[in-house]
C-alpha cells in the first residue's frame, strides 16, 4: 500500500491503522520515513513488522549488500568497508552497526560536521567487542580507504534534508573517483564499489 492509500498517521492513528493492519496480514514491511513509525507498528499490530526503510536505519539494505559481499569474497570477517559519505545518514549508521555484528571493520569517512551520532557509534561499539571488527571514522580520506575492500557511498543530500548547495560543497571532496578506488592500495581482484542506490548522475 503507497502513501496514498494508507494516510498513515493522518486520517487514523498509527495505533488504529496498525491494529487493522494486523488482523489482515501475517507480516508488515514498513518503508517510510519516521523510525518511530515502523517502531509503533511494530508495537500495535501483534504481527512481525520489518524495516524496509526509515529515516535513521535500512536494515534490509544491509541483508542484501552484506549477502553480496560474502557472495564476493567468500566470508564476512576481516574485510574492510569504506563508506565514504555523509557519516550520519541511514545507511552509514546501519553498514557501521551491521559490519560490527558480522565482523567487518567498518570506516566511515566523512568531514567533521557529519561524524556518526555517538549513540550510534556506542551500539557499533558493542557488538564490534564481540565480533572482533575494527571501526573507524575520520575526515580523512587517505586513512579511511586504505586497505578498504569495499568502496561505498550513498546520495549526498540524505532524506529529509533539503540544504543541497551546502551539502554537496561540504561532500564535493570525498567524490568517489578511480583515484580514491587506487589509494586503497588493494589489488583490483579484492576491491568492489557499491552504492545502495538510486545513484544520480549529474
Amino acid at each position: 500500500m503507497g502513501a496514498g492509500e494508507i494516510h498513515l498517521g493522518k486520517k487514523e492513528s498509527i495505533e488504529d491503522t496498525a491494529k487493522v493492519l494486523g488482523s489482515m496480514f501475517d507480516v508488515i514491511e514498513y518503508r517510510g520515513f519516521a523510525q518511530k513509525d515502523v517502531e509503533d507498528l511494530a508495537k500495535y499490530s501483534g504481527v512481525p513488522v520489518w524495516n524496509g526503510l526509515t529515516d535513521k536505519w535500512h536494515p534490509t539494505q544491509m541483508l542484501a549488500d552484506f549477502m553480496t559481499i560474502k557472495e564476493k569474497f567468500g566470508h564476512l570477517k576481516v574485510l574492510t568497508l569504506a563508506y565514504v559519505g555523509d557519516g550520519r545518514d541511514n545507511v552509514a549508521d546501519s553498514l557501521l552497526v551491521a559490519g560490527s555484528m558480522l565482523g567487518v571493520n567498518v570506516h566511515i569517512v566523512t568531514p567533521k560536521p557529519l561524524f556518526t551520532h555517538p549513540d550510534v557509534q556506542k551500539i557499533a561499539e558493542g557488538f564490534a567487542k564481540d565480533s572482533g571488527s575494527r571501526n573507524l571514522i575520520t575526515d580523512d580520506i587517505e586513512q579511511g580507504v586504505k586497505g578498504a575492500n569495499i568502496i561505498y557511498t550513498d546520495v549526498w543530500v540524505s532524506m529529509g534534508e533539503n540544504d543541497w548547495s551546502e551539502r554537496i560543497k561540504l561532500l564535493k571532496p570525498y567524490t568517489v573517483t578511480m583515484n580514491m578506488m587506487y589509494m586503497t592500495g588493494t589489488p583490483d581482484d579484492q576491491l568492489i564499489f557499491m552504492h545502495c542506490l538510486p545513484a544520480f548522475h549529474d
